[in-house]
């Protein structure tokens, strides 16, 4: 049986998230501590920028009389504003450090700057404890709550109080509904259409933004968006599915951690929201990927049916002959407006 992606629309569990640096760094959080979403649990060194002062271009005079110009010597530590080099002329130019950092070469009249850059911060992404330590790296957070998973992100995580501006699961968020008083909160929207919205929306600003779908060509004015902004269902106009719709609604005025890292199918790794919340047991982590079997709740992915989302009627014996011509594993999928398709299992994700 071929294993299936598994999209989590969950009430109440338990999540896991590894949490670490791209380079080797150190940790800075212990096992066991209770974190917030801003909270450094590591950083890392980063490679330092480097700055060439062309000494003769800025003041204007010639590479001989740069050299004798120059003020300051190789090893030297300069603040943003000190004097390089300097001064000449009736109106007495000088040249001023644009950074603070450390002069590591002089030669022909030219300045190299090493700029000070401050270590990578690595932050804990969501409230949760510390479940475990991953050497020189990061941390696993664990914590409960409610998870939704959508199908695209533009790279940024948040968190912050939910605020609802989606009235129905079909509606649509409009540039006259993105006001100042939502000034620090994550806003859920329906579907967008008018680059206005994600404008006012950074002009004021957001803390995240969560969109039941999305025009196509919004994506490269999304991707520059400062905070967070996912797509639950996909681009085009999609309603959003109704257990996200009442999951979302219900928890107006929640913090909440928006993590709109970009899909990718094959780690299973998805962008999400995460509603921290209490409870008396420890609820299980859910599985991220399992069998397709009879009975489950399924997403049909890279389909022309206008109905996405339905209930697997039967795995089929043998691959089927699709349109195309070509045959692959295959299910009966029964759609919720009442409708039956064969669907290839690559083309469904599992609903949870």
């Amino acid at each position: 049986m071929m294993l299936a992606p598994v999209v989590h629309i969950l009430p109440l569990t338990t999540i896991r998230r590894e949490r670490t640096l791209p380079v080797p760094g150190r940790v800075l959080v212990r096992q066991g501590q209770k974190v917030a979403p801003r909270d450094v649990i590591a950083e890392a060194a980063v490679t330092p920028e480097h700055l060439l002062l062309n000494v003769p271009r800025s003041l204007g005079v010639s590479q001989k009389d740069a050299e004798t110009l120059i003020q300051r010597a190789v090893g030297d530590e300069v603040s943003e504003g000190d004097l390089i080099a300097g001064p000449v002329g009736l109106t007495r130019r000088v040249l001023r450090a644009p950074v603070a950092g450390e002069i590591v070469l002089i030669r022909d009249g030219k300045v190299l700057l090493e700029v000070d850059t401050p270590p990578q911060e690595l932050r804990a992404g969501m409230a949760g404890i510390v479940a475990d330590l991953i050497a020189d790296r990061g941390a696993i957070i664990e914590t409960i709550g409610a998870l939704i998973q959508g199908v695209w992100g533009n790279g940024r995580m948040e968190f912050g109080l939910l605020q609802n501006k989606l009235e129905s699961a079909d509606g649509k968020i409009s540039s006259d509904q993105i006001d100042v008083s939502l000034r620090g909160a994550v806003v859920l929207g329906g579907y967008c259409d008018d680059p206005k919205v994600l404008r006012n929306a950074a002009d004021i600003p957001l803390r995240g933004l969560v969109l039941s779908s999305m025009a196509a060509a919004l994506v490269p004015l999304a991707a520059k968006i400062p905070f967070p902004i996912l797509i639950l269902r996909g681009f085009g106009f999609q309603p959003l599915d109704v257990a996200s719709f009442k999951l979302l609604t219900s928890n107006q005025n929640r913090e909440i951690s928006v993590n709109a890292v970009a899909f990718d199918r094959f780690s299973g790794t998805r962008p999400e929201v995460v509603i921290p919340l209490s409870s008396a047991s420890d609820p299980p982590t859910p599985m991220e990927t399992e069998d397709f079997a009879v009975g489950q709740k399924v997403r049909l992915v890279r389909s022309a049916e206008p109905n996405s989302m339905g209930t697997v009627e039967q795995i089929l014996e043998y691959p089927a002959v699709l349109p195309s011509g070509l045959r692959a594993a295959s299910a009966r999928v029964s759609l919720e407006n009442g409708g039956t398709v064969t669907v290839p299992l690559a083309n469904l994700e599992i609903l949870t």
